[in-house]
């Protein structure tokens, strides 16, 4: 972890209205790997100006007691010790999934002596400290972060006066202790206050928020308010009781759309361990669960006070399959619980791998052995042999993790090169171990680069450190530099949880090549855009600046590969929109934004410090990473935090813990890619409308004219059929009944079937029920692809893959020749080969309306080249047949002059009328001008309208 977290040792005696100081340091913090020039605190900032310091105690101090609670303290509780705390309370705010915490305690010394206080919280380590006050008898010490070596120079000289305090830092797994004891005279009273920040982390669908909860006395004013404000919605929230059943029913949820509030308020007698207990039952970890609405995969894109933060996070993806080798530490040091722990794990997750996934196991200590010496299919068999030989092992010897990951590197190449998996899969490489290495390569360094240097670019390296003897940071190295990431397992009784845990976040990968990019001209510093893997239930995230007066909306284009085919998706946000809302809100954090692309940035920096190749590159990231730090006010490994006096004349020095657990992105710290952004339906389906000024250079064929005349079926459904060689367009209606399904285009030889079921109105009509196409299948037999869009979403099934788009969302998908393309609440068009294409038009209608449905409409271009035996509804009118229209007379309807038309051996009465091309205008459409054939067609379709309903919306045309 990077952030601060101290135990500060104040022991104060009290002279009248003086505070001296004693100190004892322990455990202070040095990291040989710094340049010299940052040992020595010279840190430049490459010829810029130093950056502004933010005053943080001006900024973030703000009292979360009301005036009464100040004045009107609750009657004291008998302690003991003297020692009250009157107030102890807890806000949190959390604004897209950026969290700002406050803790505030008020106590009394009320002994008849002086003693010591404590104030001790437990942060997460994913969190930066940003502030901490103290007020001792109206003295305020307030927090400011300075640069590392600056802030030991100004304690050092508090030191050499005897006005400064020493500092213990703790850690205990994922959270840090933050102590601070002072001695202070009787009477006295003392308020601490500690903020600190930190981004949502999304595991298995959920973000959670924990808080650990030990005030150690019962406290009369005691509450912990935590507020969610998520912009596009929240889909749940909880708020599960881990704190006993003691306080079963105290913990209150309230939600809204956007909004949720958790409290947490016991009373006294609540907190009481037994009717007539002194102690309290307050202890323990407070948590939050929730997560936000998704309907469109493009992502969430926000825009406020002038920084942008993408949230990606697609959902109803089908996995892809994986190659998995399990590289398991057997060594001596492994004995006992850890072992029989990693073995309780692996028993799962074997079982757990699905039926398209590879998989092996390498065990290593001083040797390395192979269960298989190559991947095997997840099969029931093989599991069952894999858990017969895992259960076996008995740990002993040396630890040569190097030749271990050699030997996976190389299985799993050999598996690439002789096709044995899937190159669309995904295939990693799960490290466990608990120590240094002891045998063969043991140079750390070495081990890296030879690793390095053998994993291909389609590989990735999870590392997993067993306990607190492993070199955590090496392990953190290796597996960022592979595309991976690390985590460490706390050794204890829930180890084997840990490690089920870690798959699962791992075990489903819906995407491959991720790349998110903008407008070159619309943002800048955009942090890592660029991600080898996205896994189910996870989230990406991308922050930057949006440029000042540019453009009104900021769109972005998500290029990605799925099991079968890739994806390109959009989004797209208002610059101003979200500034004018959160003005309106209470309890939420305005500058969410710009803290959260400050928070992602500085952590990647260290990531890539992490991974610097030289002093050089070490340094120049060091410098970033500093001015980055004083400017937002993160306590990092490069900063600490001095608390001072308003005199300034006493100080506290507050540092980062060693083992600072780095890693709040995974995989490679790509920074900053950005490109153009382009969006391509077919030209005969472009509507005469400008595109996106955000979009960069369209290319002339998507600006072509509309055809004036198409082929097309409408409303309730009326078929426009256009005749381009006599230049003609012919109309019917269909009637038949809800829920047939009519045969539109079927193509034995090309394999392309186009079918539609109705759907009815709400009610009769005039004794009439209306039908219209409620579902559109598109069935590319050859390609084995379904497209099935219906008003509610879009499916595109490929095999065995399925994927589900909402008709929120804009974006391109392309597989084996089939593209298709979503235009956000408009049309989805559907190219094969770029030789047919289909566009299916959404209709939406007032939900209220008494009659009226959702509906969809087909349009397709008569330069679709079918094969002579396609034919349907709209298929068959691609051989144009011979029209003739003569005899044209007025009719019942002046405006509709009536004819005889001979066609297909038939002699029809037609009347002139006309239908509605809504591809111009959705709402009224475009009149298209036609003789109108009665009686479902009959006599210009070939046989009966009947002939050409299908079982199935996969289903071709069966002819006699």
């Amino acid at each position: 972890m990077r952030h601060l977290v101290c135990f500060i040792g104040l022991l104060f005696v009290s002279k009248a209205s003086s505070l001296d100081f004693f100190v004892e340091e322990i455990g202070d913090f040095y990291d040989p790997r710094l340049g010299q020039d940052e040992e020595q605190g010279n840190i430049k900032t490459s010829g810029q100006s130093p950056p502004k310091l933010i005053n943080r105690y001006e900024r973030n101090r703000r009292s979360i007691f009301t005036a009464d609670e100040v004045e009107n303290e609750e009657v004291e509780v008998e302690t003991g010790d003297g020692i009250h705390i009157h107030s102890y309370k807890v806000e949190a705010r959390i604004t897209s999934r950026f969290a700002h915490t406050t803790i505030c305690s008020r106590v009394v010394n009320t002994a008849q002596h002086a003693q010591s206080v404590v104030f001790n919280v437990q942060i997460p380590k994913s969190a930066f400290i940003s502030n901490f006050t103290m007020d001792v008898n109206g003295i305020t010490f307030i927090g400011s972060v300075k640069e590392k070596t600056v802030a030991r120079s100004l304690y050092a000289k508090a030191r050499a006066r005897g006005k400064a305090a020493g500092i213990v830092r703790t850690n205990s797994n994922d959270m840090e202790t933050f102590k601070t004891e002072v001695h202070v005279p009787e009477g006295s009273k003392i308020q601490f206050e500690i903020h600190y920040q930190g981004m949502m982390q999304r595991k298995l669908g959920v973000y959670e928020y924990n808080l650990n909860l030990q005030p150690g006395k019962l406290v009369p004013q005691f509450q912990v308010d935590v507020y969610i404000y998520e912009p596009k919605g929240i889909a749940f929230v909880r708020a599960p009781n881990f704190l006993g059943e003691h306080f079963e029913g105290l913990i209150k949820v309230t939600t809204s759309n956007q909004k949720a509030h958790v409290c947490f308020k016991p009373t006294l007698h609540q907190q009481r361990k037994c009717h007539n207990c002194s102690s309290t039952a307050v202890d323990g970890d407070f948590t939050v669960q929730y997560d936000v609405s998704r309907e469109n995969n493009g992502g969430d894109l926000q825009v406020s006070d002038g920084y942008f933060v993408h949230f990606f996070a697609p959902i109803n993806l089908s996995p892809l399959p994986k190659n998995i080798i399990f590289v398991i530490d057997v060594s001596g040091s492994m004995w006992g619980l850890k072992m029989k722990q990693t073995v309780q794990a692996m028993q799962t997750i074997l079982d757990d791998l699905g039926h398209d996934d590879f998989f092996s196991i390498i065990d290593f200590n001083h040797n390395v052995r192979c269960w298989s010496d190559e991947l095997v299919p997840a099969t029931s068999i093989q599991t069952s042999e894999a858990k017969k030989y895992i259960q076996e092992i008995q740990p002993n010897g040396g630890t040569n993790i190097n030749e271990a990951l050699l030997r996976a590197t190389h299985m799993l190449s050999n598996a690439m090169n002789y096709g044995v998996i899937d190159p669309r899969s995904v295939s990693m490489i799960i490290l466990v171990s608990d120590g240094d290495p002891t045998v063969g390569e043991i140079k750390l360094s070495a081990i890296q680069k030879n690793v390095k240097k053998r994993m291909r670019d389609e590989f990735s390296l999870f590392s997993l450190g067993m306990g607190f003897d492993v070199d955590y940071d090496f392990l953190e190295r290796i597996a960022l530099e592979n595309r991976g990431m690390a985590q460490r397992i706390y050794a204890n009784q829930n180890a084997s949880q840990q490690l089920k845990d870690f798959y699962q976040q791992v075990s489903s990968p819906l995407l491959r090549k991720i790349l998110i990019e903008y407008p070159d001209e619309a943002v800048t510093d955009v942090t890592q855009n660029s991600f080898d893997k996205y896994f189910s239930g996870s989230e990406l995230v991308v922050a930057g600046r949006v440029e000042p007066h540019g453009y009104s909306v900021l769109q972005s284009v998500i290029t990605a590969s799925s099991g079968t085919m890739d994806l390109s998706l959009q989004a797209e946000a208002d610059v101003h929109e979200l500034d004018e809302i959160l003005a309106l809100q209470k309890y939420v954090n305005p500058g969410f934004a710009r803290q959260l692309w400050a928070y992602i940035t500085v952590n990647q920096l260290l990531a890539e410090r992490s991974l610097a190749s030289t002093a050089a590159k070490k340094r120049k990231i060091t410098q970033r990473i500093v001015s980055m730090s004083l400017q937002h006010q993160f306590v990092t490994p490069m900063t600490a935090m001095l608390v001072e006096s308003e005199s300034g004349d006493e100080r506290l020095l507050a540092d980062s813990p060693k083992d600072p657990k780095q890693g709040c992105c995974s995989g490679s710290s790509v920074m900053g890619r950005k490109g153009s952004l382009t969006y391509n339906p077919p030209p005969w389906a472009q509507f005469p409308t400008a595109q996106p000024t955000a979009l960069a250079q369209i290319g002339p064929d998507l600006v072509e004219a509309l055809p004036n005349h198409i082929t097309l079926v409408e409303n309730d459904p009326h078929f426009i059929i256009h005749l381009p060689k006599s230049k003609q367009d012919i109309c019917f209606n269909i009637d038949s009944e809800p829920g047939k399904i009519l045969n539109l285009v079927s193509d034995p030889d090309l394999g392309v079937v186009v079918n539609g079921q109705l759907i009815g109105a709400k009610k009769l009509e005039e004794t009439k029920m209306s039908t219209f196409f409620g579902t559109i299948a598109i069935y590319c037999k050859k390609q084995d692809m379904k497209v099935e869009i219906s008003t509610e979403h879009i499916s595109v099934t490929n095999g065995k893959y399925a994927h589900l788009f909402s008709w929120e969302e804009t974006g391109n998908m392309t597989q084996n020749g089939v593209k298709i393309s979503i235009k956000k609440d408009t049309h989805v068009t559907v190219s094969v080969n770029e030789e047919i294409s289909f566009m299916v038009l959404l209709h939406r209608v007032w939900k209220k309306h008494p009659v009226n449905v959702d509906f969809l409409g087909v349009y397709t271009p008569h330069t679709n080249m079918f094969s002579p035996e396609v034919h349907g509804l709209l298929g068959q009118f691609f051989s144009e047949p011979e029209v003739k229209v003569f005899n044209v007379h007025p009719g019942s309807d002046p405006k509709k002059p009536e004819a005889t038309m001979e066609v297909k051996g038939h002699k029809l009465a037609v009347t002139r009328g006309w239908q509605k091309d809504y591809r111009a205008e959705k709402v009224y459409g475009t009149n298209v001008y036609c003789w109108f054939i009665h009686n479902s067609g009959k006599g210009f379709i070939d046989g009966h309208y009947k002939d050409y309903i299908v079982p199935h919306l996969d289903s071709f045309l069966q002819r006699p």
